[in-house]
């Protein structure tokens, strides 16, 4: 009877022992996979992304396995009838050659202002042209887009209203058009205006409250 129970003890303790196994495999599996992701991360947008910082931070939330690409563009705008169209910015070129395994495109606010707002019947193909471009890629990276953050007082002649009417309910559209994961930066910061001291452009806190935004949103999201 005692040697029965010992080799029954011995064969649960080898079953437990494997499923153990199995199940630190499949956590590895999981996150070798989650690593491939986050491999490259190529950042879009305008000043907002180029000068605020926040892709640095998302580089420390994301770690070492990680490398986060800077591509902003200080005045980028969705719309190709601007001065500076990000579709045709260098920065756009190199984002692409970076090769990367996720992209987050944080584009519109630049759109909001009084002159360029007249464009806003071209912004969705205007930025569906942006999506498809990134979508040739022989990566096919998972592409994030970005509400961004709001638009308070400001002298950059950019308008709060015409951002809340026209330029997030679009960015909306583009993502349901393309099914890709909508990432909201605007409606946790829209009553938080100490974070931006020109109206506009996030201080260090605000930039780090961004990255924590799009890393807690990008890992969420990622299968």
């Amino acid at each position: 009877m005692n040697k029965r129970r010992k080799s029954l003890a011995a064969i649960i303790i080898i079953l437990l022992s494997t499923a153990v196994g199995l199940f630190a495999a499949f956590l590895n599996r999981t996150d070798r996979s989650m690593n491939r992701k986050f491999a490259r991360v190529a950042c879009l947008g305008d000043s907002i992304t180029e000068a605020s910082g926040y892709p640095e931070y998302l580089q420390a939330l994301l770690g070492n396995d990680s490398v986060v690409g800077n591509f902003g563009v200080s005045g980028a705008t969705v719309s190709l009838n601007s001065y500076k169209p990000y579709y045709f910015e260098h920065a756009f070129e190199e984002a692409k050659h970076f090769e990367p395994t996720t992209v987050i495109v944080m584009l519109g606010t630049n759109d909001a202002r009084t002159d360029y707002y007249q464009q806003i019947d071209n912004f969705i193909s205007d930025y569906s042209r942006i999506i498809k471009s990134l979508q040739t890629l022989n990566g096919k990276p998972q592409i994030f887009l970005v509400k961004p953050p709001p638009i308070f007082n400001n002298t950059y002649e950019l308008n709060g209203n015409n951002f809340v009417a026209g330029i997030l309910p679009r960015i909306e559209k583009v993502a349901n058009t393309f099914g890709l994961p909508v990432i909201d930066v605007y409606t946790q910061l829209a009553n938080q205006p100490e974070y931006f001291p020109d109206g506009v452009h996030p201080n260090t806190e605000g930039a780090k409250i961004i990255a924590n935004i799009i890393y807690s949103a990008i890992a969420s999201n990622t299968p």
